[in-house]
């Protein structure tokens, strides 16, 4: 039974890429992953405990009945993959989990230019 549960925009290029790595490096099925861009199996609206805007806006996890945004839900979903533990477990750290949210303030500036960036790269790559 998935400890973590993580909510990513599968409609972003950049997202489908770190979810698929993380897929591939939770062996155990620890991590709940939804993808709050589409619908659930029944063809209905995905649940959501937030709205989806601010799900899509910022990284979000669930750990223990907690909800996480930013660097801390990223230390949520490392603290459930063995080889990444080190790193989630170290965020607990007041000090480095204000250092990686800070970090991931930056990132979030940048992001909307990544992610046209790879959206351009995949059309590309999607034309004969």
């Amino acid at each position: 039974m998935p400890q973590v549960t993580v909510w990513f925009d599968g409609q972003c290029p950049l997202c489908r890429r770190e979810i698929a790595v993380m897929r591939r490096l939770d062996r155990r099925g620890a991590i709940a992953f939804v993808d709050v861009s589409g619908v659930d199996a029944a063809g209905g609206a995905i649940s959501c405990p937030i709205d989806a805007a601010s799900l899509l806006a910022r990284f979000h996890a669930q750990e223990d009945g907690r909800m996480l945004s930013g660097a801390a839900a990223f230390a949520a979903m490392w603290r459930a993959i063995p080889l990444l533990r080190p790193l989630g477990l170290m965020a607990r750290n007041r000090v480095i989990l204000r250092v990686l949210e800070r970090l991931y303030l930056v990132f979030l500036k940048v992001r909307p230019r990544l992610q046209r960036g790879l959206t351009r790269w995949e059309a590309r790559r999607q034309r004969p």
